[in-house]
């Protein structure tokens, strides 16, 4: 049996995304962006953003250009998702409606920015549905939410339980301007952003909220964009110390180094696949490996360690390859 169907039973499983969502604002970023999609392959997503991307009265413009783009022969691998308005905004509601009449069967995610409470992912999921369906897509998109207010912070327990959603990001900028000055300026970016008590306190209530879940925590950008290794440090300690398994890019470069950053140690990789593999053998009953007992528990934390490492392009053995994900 696959690991999936013996590890998880009765529960909500991380989904399978890339490591990283990178960010384009404009028909020149987005298809720079899938030049580097088609060289690298699928170990990371694009999000077409219709909301800060969008010029003020182009917004439906921008909106068709973004599912044109998703529609693209140049969308080889179908990863390619939208960030629409937030709820408070008049075209929210449009920026939907495109989306699905024009891309609805290709679009990977949609991304909601800044609800305010639980109800805010509600009623825009709601909408979203509702369009899935005059459309005869047959598709339920998976959702994406920012958290970035006080109140989807004090929520995002109830929006990581929500049906659809399979990220939870947290937005760093927004969330510090909403504090009205009481966190300083600094804490947008390293290493105050990962010290002030309360920005850290977001972050580890975000990654607990969607871990528990079965949701992908996503990282904020670093707004370094130059220096390879302060963009891989950011990374590193988004995964190492606040359990982050995916982070935004807003620049080519910082594709890389994250996804470095996010990949496990490869000694761990191939004892993860010789463990599963003895697993899998004994019908996922206890086993000894290196002198060791493992059991269900250990077997849980190997499967989700060799998902993640294929979801930032990293090679597996052969026969784990094979076995589990049947290439």
């Amino acid at each position: 049996m696959h690991p999936d169907q013996v590890l998880f039973q009765g529960e909500r499983t991380l989904p399978d995304v890339p490591a990283v969502d990178h960010y384009a604002g404009s028909e020149k970023l987005i298809t720079k962006a899938l030049e580097i999609q088609q060289q690298m392959g699928p170990v990371f997503d694009i999000t077409c953003d219709c909301e800060d991307g969008a010029k003020a009265g182009q917004e439906t413009e921008h909106a068709h250009m973004a599912a044109a783009m998703v529609m693209s022969a140049a969308n080889q691998f179908g990863r390619v998702g939208a960030r629409v308005h937030d709820i408070t905004h008049p075209h929210w509601r449009r920026d939907i409606d495109i989306l699905i009449e024009d891309a609805g069967q290709r679009l990977a995610f949609v991304t909601l920015p800044k609800p305010r409470s639980v109800d805010d992912v509600r009623e825009q999921i709601a909408y979203l549905r509702a369009q899935e369906a005059a459309n005869h897509t047959g598709i339920a998109l998976p959702v994406h939410v920012l958290i970035e207010t006080h109140g989807a912070l004090r929520d995002a327990w109830h929006i990581a339980a929500l049906e659809g959603v399979e990220s939870l990001d947290f937005g760093l900028m927004d969330f510090v301007s909403a504090h009205h000055g009481a966190i300083p300026g600094e804490a947008m970016r390293s290493p105050a952003q990962f010290d002030h008590p309360l920005v850290a306190r977001a972050k580890c209530e975000i990654a607990a909220a969607a871990l528990a879940h079965g949701v992908v925590p996503s990282h904020n950008v670093t707004t370094e964009i130059k220096d390879v290794e302060f963009i891989r440090h950011d990374a590193e300690r988004a995964r190492r110390e606040f359990g982050y398994l995916r982070m935004w890019s807003i620049h080519p470069n910082q594709i890389t180094p994250i996804l470095e950053a996010m990949r496990p140690d490869f000694s761990e990789v191939e004892s993860a696949a010789a463990i599963l593999e003895a697993a899998q053998d004994a019908n996922w009953g206890p086993i000894q490996h290196a002198g060791k007992l493992h059991d269900r528990a250990s077997y849980r934390y190997y499967w989700t360690l060799l998902k993640r490492a294929r979801a930032t392009g990293q090679h597996l053995p052969a026969d784990a390859e094979q076995r589990f994900f049947g290439n």
